[in-house]
């Protein structure tokens, strides 16, 4: 079987998911592998398809390669998937697996990804491997990559695959009204990170200018095809050390002077191939320069959107876990699914109010889950990623569990006691109350408060 890795990795052969492959290429010597490096060439491919639509053609199966870059593909991977269907590409009939590696922050949504982009191609989904970035050095890890393709072959041997997720359908946008009132600048300043053709019209262009228009700040917009990008990030790390980018094109100093210094952010984009476009996705991979350091944490953030959003749920994740591992309120959502007077105009002032009141609401498991991933990962790297350490340990991230040791203690005496039968039935009923006592402390307060 004629088997094409699509390597989504910058690092082409030097990349850590490419190796699993390596490995299984040696373990199955029976079926033929040929990796096509499309996340290191990807701007040779812009100008020049023809092999790579050869090689796809040909293929028996379809291997998607890479690493998880901020919740979903490297956005090279993501420009070479718009690159199949800009030149048309039929792979109707043919099968497709994919293998990533990461640290399992938000692997599901980078393979959401790519399996309703398998749907859009015509590709038959037979599964894919979610593995940590060291699994293949330890044998349990081996032992799953075999068992991994072992059941991958022999789906493909049967007929076998996932259903898809979804049925395209005609989008039609939601035109805004002709008038808008006009907002009143006072007090705060909002940057609109935008991605739209400039000279063409379009609705997330008018969307954006009704926003910029009725929105109670002073407004600036970043369009990101008018940024002179160099490429996408080649997570090389040399960032680490002094949150300097390896390329020369100042996005990094231009980040921080100019759209992290506002008070609230919007980001805009007309809804792509199940995502915000492989440049809102190069933005996000680039911002990289700042290691894992939530930097913008507190201030909120709203969406402008065109697209059906509403069937989009891998991508509704996607928004509502980047602002909340971020530390963002999301103000909210302005779609052109519905009404977008009406989203706009609520963005608009929500967005006013959570800078008046400086507003952060809790966060839920995509926030909390998430930065503990990186808790401990920047914890075990504090050596190399001194920055990201500092920051971390200033803000408290660093809340292992092991340090409540008064509570470790504490549950080890209500241990001891509940392993009494003569204990049982004399605090039967009173755990509750002893677990409502702090409770009660803190309503006596407000009481008299």
């Amino acid at each position: 079987m004629r088997i094409l890795v699509l390597n989504g990795s910058p690092k082409g052969e030097n990349s850590i998911t490419l190796q699993t492959v390596r490995y299984l290429e040696k373990r199955f010597k029976d079926e033929t592998f040929e990796v096509l490096h499309v996340g290191q060439r990807i701007k040779a491919l812009e100008k020049d398809f023809a092999e790579a639509e050869e090689k796809l053609k040909a293929a028996d199966l379809i291997l998607f390669c890479y690493p998880v870059y901020t919740f979903l593909v490297p956005s090279q991977l993501h420009r070479f998937i718009e690159l199949i269907k800009e030149h048309g590409v039929d792979l109707s009939g043919k099968c497709a697996a994919q293998i990533s590696t990461s640290l399992h922050f938000y692997d599901i949504t980078a393979h959401r990804f790519i399996r309703d982009n398998c749907d859009d191609l015509g590709l038959s989904y037979l599964g894919g491997l979610s593995a940590d970035m060291e699994d293949l050095l330890k044998e349990q890890g081996r032992k799953e990559a075999e068992d991994f393709f072992r059941f991958i072959l022999w789906r493909k041997e049967n007929g076998y695959s996932e259903p898809k997720r979804r049925e395209p359908k005609p989008f039609v946008p939601v035109p805004l009204s002709e008038t808008a009132a006009p907002g009143m600048q006072e007090g705060g300043r909002v940057v609109v990170v935008a991605d739209f053709d400039p000279e063409e019209e379009s609705p997330i262009r008018d969307m954006v200018a009704r926003f910029m228009r009725v929105a109670p700040f002073e407004t600036a917009l970043v369009n990101l095809r008018e940024f002179p990008f160099a490429g996408g990030c080649l997570g090389c790390f040399k960032c680490a050390a002094n949150g300097t980018c390896v390329y020369k094109d100042g996005f990094d100093t231009y980040l921080r002077e100019h759209i992290q210094t506002a008070d609230a952010i919007v980001y805009a984009f007309a809804i792509r191939d199940h995502s915000m476009g492989y440049r809102m996705k190069l933005y996000d991979d680039r911002q990289f320069c700042n290691g894992h350091r939530t930097v913008t944490m507190g201030k909120p953030v709203g969406y402008l959107v065109s697209g059906p959003l509403a069937e989009e749920e891998n991508l509704r994740i996607v928004i509502e876990a980047r602002a909340e591992v971020g530390g963002n309120f999301l103000a909210g959502v302005a779609c052109d699914e519905t009404d977008p007077d009406v989203g706009i105009e609520a963005l608009s002032d929500t967005l006013r109010y959570a800078v008046d009141h400086a507003y952060q609401p809790p966060k839920t498991f995509w926030g909390v889950g998430g930065m503990k991933i990186f808790r401990d990962l920047i914890y075990q790297m504090r050596g190399l990623m001194k920055e990201d350490h500092r920051f971390y340990k200033k803000h408290g991230f660093y809340d292992f569990p092991q340090k409540r040791k008064g509570r470790i203690l504490g549950m080890y005496l209500v241990g001891g006691m509940m392993r009494s039968k003569k204990l049982q039935k004399k605090l039967s009923g009173r755990m509750t109350e002893g677990m409502l006592m702090p409770y009660k402390k803190v309503l006596e307060k407000a009481e008299k408060e």
